[in-house]
């Protein structure tokens, strides 16, 4: 009889076990959009891009993702755990008061002192963006091969990873919304483009189409320029993948990306975390 309860008690508890769900909420705060993701243990669940509002408030933020959540099923006190990366300082304690007061948990930050599995060989690792480290780390545990990751954000960001998963590195250049951006602002004659698919021909026939042509292809010919720069300069011949709002349209349009990962960031948000809890 006591080996019958004791066994009850066991496997009550294993189900109680299978039921705590690891619930994290990994978010990407740029400097134009913020990415929010969920994961359900190693499962991407749903994933949001939001714009980066920087005068919104902790408390305006909540009522956001919980609004979001709400909409998928998700109650806002299942996560178990926040990781996140940013590169706009003042959203820093925004985002930490949001953790502590609506989620009852510190967030764990992402920058060069979080990372300890990946040499970071910039001169200063401090200097390089939380972003680029997390686009790194999900790169090179997704290929485990020497990388060039291209981002198209409001930069567009070139990182190159060795063979042994070094950080080397990089180039960065102005994003091709703020480059077209101010295109309009200062040419008075010229209408602000709206990049949705890439151009059919390069030789545009009115003012928007050839404004296009030479944004997208324009912006082409830096990438596969750059990349065939780099390419010299490293002693591996890299993979090159890309990541970012545009990166499914400049794949069509460049000759070096060779894939798209649209999620590598929060892939990367994931992974960081994951190593975080086992050590």
């Amino acid at each position: 009889m006591a080996f019958f309860c004791f066994t009850l008690c066991a496997i009550r508890f294993a189900l109680c076990a299978m039921r705590v769900r690891q619930m994290l909420l990994a978010i990407d705060i740029g400097n134009t959009n913020t990415v929010i993701g969920v994961y359900d243990g190693d499962r991407l669940i749903h994933d949001w891009r939001l714009r980066t509002e920087r005068d919104a408030t902790e408390d305006e933020f909540h009522l956001l993702v919980k609004s979001l959540f709400s909409l998928e099923g998700i109650e806002i006190r299942s996560i178990t755990g926040t990781i996140i990366s940013c590169v706009v300082p003042p959203m820093t304690n925004i985002f930490d008061t949001f953790c502590t007061r609506y989620l009852h948990h510190r967030p764990l930050w992402v920058d060069a002192a979080t990372l300890t599995d990946m040499p970071i060989l910039y001169d200063n690792p401090k200097e390089v963006g939380a972003d680029r480290i997390v686009n790194a780390v999900a790169g090179f545990h997704k290929y485990h091969t020497s990388l060039v990751v291209v981002d198209f954000g409001t930069a567009t960001t070139f990182d190159c990873i060795s063979e042994d998963g070094a950080y080397l590195g990089g180039a960065i250049s102005p994003g091709i919304l703020i480059s077209s951006e101010a295109l309009f602002q200062k040419a008075s004659r010229l209408p602000r483009a709206e990049i949705f698919a890439a151009p059919k021909c390069v030789i545009g026939k009115d003012t928007m189409s050839s404004m296009n042509a030479g944004i997208i292809y324009g912006y082409a010919g830096l990438v596969d320029g750059i990349v065939r720069r780099i390419k010299k300069e490293m002693t591996s011949v890299p993979k090159v993948i890309a990541t970012g709002g545009l990166a499914e349209l400049m794949a069509q349009v460049t000759e070096s990306i060779e894939a798209v990962e649209p999620h590598l960031t929060l892939e990367g948000l994931h992974i960081i975390y994951d190593k975080a809890q086992k050590k």
